[in-house]
C-alpha cells in the first residue's frame, strides 16, 4: 500500500530511504543463518551502524540489538535490528542490513526519517494515560517512555506508550498500545495487537479432509504431532475478560477429543465439525508455508500454534493473537456470516502470525493496511495451494462464509477492492487514515495485477475486471511468482513501519534478488505498483 518509482531504483539509494542492494544473481527465500554465521553476521552489521550511520539514521546514544540473521545461498545476509536511543525503544527504528558474504555492505532497509534527538517529558505518564482512555478499554501495566517514530512522517518522537485491553466494538478482544507524545499530549498511534478480520465471519465446508491427530488413552486428541503439535480446542462460547488477560496465555480447558478418529458430521450442529475446518486450514496452510518458502511455522521454529472455535455468542469474527500464539473463531450471526473457519480466513489469522515474527508491521496507517494485505495475499495463495475442490482457489476474501444478510459475495475482492464499498483501489495522500482492512486494497490490488494481469478474465469459474489507476493495461506474471516476490519482500526488506512506497521499492528489491533487474517480473512489479497509483 505504498508509492516509490522505477526509476529512482537507478541510485544506490531510493527516495524513501531504501537501499536497492546490488544483487548478482537470482536469489532463494532467505534462511536462517547457521550459528557461527549468524554470529560473524550480526557482528559485521553491528560494525556497519557505525560505518553507515548516516544512512541508517545512526547517531549517539543509539544502540542496535540483533534479532535474526537470515542468509541467502550465496552468502549474502539479511541481518534485522532493533533500535534504542539512550536507553530507550525507538518504535519504528528497526532495519535490515544487508552484506554480501564478505561483508560488503549491500544496503539497508530502514523507514525511519531522522536520527531520535533529545526532548523532555513536558506530560506525566497520569496524564498520558488519561488521554490514552478509550470506550471499553480498561489501561493495564506500566507506561512507559519511548521514542515513537511509526507515524505518517516517520520521524522519532519522545512519547508515553499505555496499554489497554478491553473489547472492539464486535465483541473481539482487543489489546491497544496508545503512543502519546510527550511533548504535547497528541496521540501518535494507536496500535491494535489483536489482529481480526474486522467483524466479519467465515465457515468452511471443505468436504472429507486427512487429520494427523494424537492418540490419548482408548481416544484421539484433534493435535497434529506432524506439525509441531498444533490443535484445535472448543472455547465453549465463552468471552469473559479473563480469556483477555489470562486464558489467551494457555491452552484451552476443552480438547476435541473422539473415539474412533473419524471427526465431525460436515453439518455446524456437531462442535466438531468446524474444529476440522480450523485444524485443516491450519495444516494447508503450515504445508504452504514449508513446501513453498522452506518456512518450518509461523516462527520457522517447527513450534505449532493453536486454535480456538466457538468464541462467544453470534459472534461474527476470528483473529490472531500474538500473546498466546493462537487463532480464535467465532461461530458467525447466522444472517452476514457463518462460522469463520474457511481455509482463506484461518491463512489469514494464522499469516499474521508469520508477519509478526518477520517485520512485525505495526498494525495502524499504511504498515497496518500491508499487514492486513499480506494475511490475504497468503490467504489467497493458500486457498490455491489447497486443490479443494469444495472450495476452489479465488481472489475473493471469506467468499465462503458470506451469508445472503451480507449483501454481497465476499468480504473482500482482490481484483476491485472497491466492490466491498469501503476499500480502494489505488493510493491516495489519505490511505493512511482508512481502517487498515480496507487500506489493504491497494496492496490485494497490486498483488492481483502482478499475478493476473488487469481487465476481464475467468480464473477457476469465477469472473473478475481489474481496473488500472493510470489506465495501463498488464499481463500478470502469475501467482506463484507474484507471492515468492511478496514473501521475500516482507521477510527481508520490509520493517515495522514500511508505507507503500517503501512497499514499492522492497519488491523491486525483492523480485531483483529472485529473477533480476531485467526481467519480466522486475518489470511487471514496477508497472502493477503504479497501476495502483504508488510511484
Amino acid at each position: 500500500m505504498r508509492r516509490t518509482g522505477l526509476l529512482a531504483l537507478a541510485v544506490a539509494v531510493s527516495a524513501t530511504g531504501l537501499a536497492v542492494p546490488a544483487f548478482a544473481t537470482p536469489q532463494s527465500p532467505p534462511a536462517p543463518a547457521p550459528a557461527a554465521a549468524a554470529k560473524a553476521a550480526a557482528s559485521r552489521a553491528i560494525t556497519a551502524t557505525r560505518t553507515h550511520g548516516a544512512e541508517l539514521r545512526a547517531g549517539d546514544g543509539q544502540a542496535f540489538k540483533v534479532t535474526r540473521v537470515d542468509v541467502d545461498r550465496d552468502g549474502t545476509t539479511h541481518t534485522r535490528m532493533t533500535r534504542t536511543y539512550k536507553g530507550l525503544p525507538v518504535l519504528g527504528g528497526d532495519i535490515v542490513v544487508h552484506q554480501a558474504a564478505n561483508g560488503t555492505w549491500r544496503g539497508k532497509s530502514v523507514a525511519l526519517a531522522k536520527a531520535p534527538d533529545d526532548a523532555k517529558a513536558e506530560l506525566s505518564a497520569k496524564t498520558a494515560r488519561t488521554k490514552a482512555a478509550a470506550k471499553n478499554h480498561k489501561i493495564l501495566g506500566a507506561t512507559e517512555l519511548v521514542v515513537e517514530a511509526r507515524t505518517a512522517d516517520q520521524k522519532p518522537r519522545l512519547a508515553w506508550r499505555v496499554r489497554s485491553e478491553g473489547r472492539q466494538p464486535d465483541g473481539t478482544p482487543s489489546r491497544v498500545y496508545t503512543s502519546i507524545d510527550a511533548a504535547t499530549g497528541k496521540v501518535l498511534l494507536r496500535d491494535e495487537a489483536i489482529h481480526s478480520e474486522s467483524g466479519d465471519g467465515k465457515s468452511l465446508y471443505g468436504g472429507t479432509v486427512p487429520l494427523e491427530t494424537t492418540k490419548s488413552g482408548a481416544s484421539y486428541v484433534l493435535k497434529d504431532p506432524t506439525r509441531g503439535n498444533t490443535y484445535t480446542g472448543d472455547a465453549q462460547n465463552r468471552t469473559d475478560l479473563c480469556f483477555l488477560i489470562f486464558c489467551f496465555i494457555r491452552a484451552p480447558a476443552d480438547n476435541f477429543t473422539d473415539a474412533d478418529n473419524h471427526w465431525g458430521t460436515g453439518a455446524a450442529s456437531d462442535r466438531s465439525t468446524v474444529a476440522v475446518d480450523a485444524q485443516y486450514g491450519t495444516n494447508v496452510t503450515w504445508d504452504f508455508y514449508k513446501q513453498t518458502f522452506g518456512r518450518n511455522g509461523i516462527r520457522n521454529d517447527g513450534k505449532g500454534s493453536f486454535n480456538r472455535v466457538h468464541y462467544g455468542n453470534n459472534y461474527a469474527n476470528a483473529f490472531w493473537d500474538p500473546s498466546c500464539f493462537c487463532m480464535t473463531y467465532g461461530d458467525g450471526d447466522g444472517k452476514t456470516f457463518g462460522p469463520l473457519t474457511s481455509i482463506d480466513v484461518a491463512a489469514h489469522e494464522m499469516s499474521h502470525g508469520v508477519t509478526s515474527a518477520t517485520a512485525n508491521l505495526t498494525y495502524s496507517g499504511e504498515s497496518g493496511g500491508l499487514n492486513e494485505a499480506t494475511s490475504d495475499i497468503f490467504g489467497t495463495a493458500v486457498e490455491f495451494f489447497a486443490k479443494n475442490s469444495a472450495d476452489v482457489g479465488d481472489y475473493k476474501i471469506g467468499e465462503r462464509i458470506a451469508l445472503s444478510g451480507l449483501g454481497r459475495d465476499a468480504l473482500r475482492y482482490m481484483d476491485r477492492p472497491s466492490r466491498d464499498g469501503k476499500s480502494v483501489d489505488s493510493w491516495s495522500p489519505t490511505t493512511k487514515d482508512l481502517n487498515v482492512h480496507y487500506s489493504s486494497g491497494v496492496g490485494n490490488h497490486f498483488f492481483y495485477l502482478l499475478a493476473e494481469g488487469s481487465g476481464k478474465k475467468t480464473i477457476n469459474g469465477v469472473n473478475y475486471d481489474s481496473p488500472t489507476a493510470d489506465g495501463s493495461t498488464l499481463t500478470g506474471i502469475g501467482q506463484q511468482d507474484a507471492t515468492k516476490i511478496w514473501y521475500r519482500a516482507l521477510t527481508t526488506y520490509f520493517t515495522s513501519s514500511t508505507n507503500y512506497s517503501q512497499a514499492r521499492a522492497a519488491t523491486l528489491n525483492a523480485a531483483k534478488d529472485l529473477y533480476g533487474d531485467a526481467s519480466p517480473q522486475h518489470k511487471a512489479v514496477a508497472a502493477a505498483w503504479t497501476a495502483v497509483n504508488v510511484k
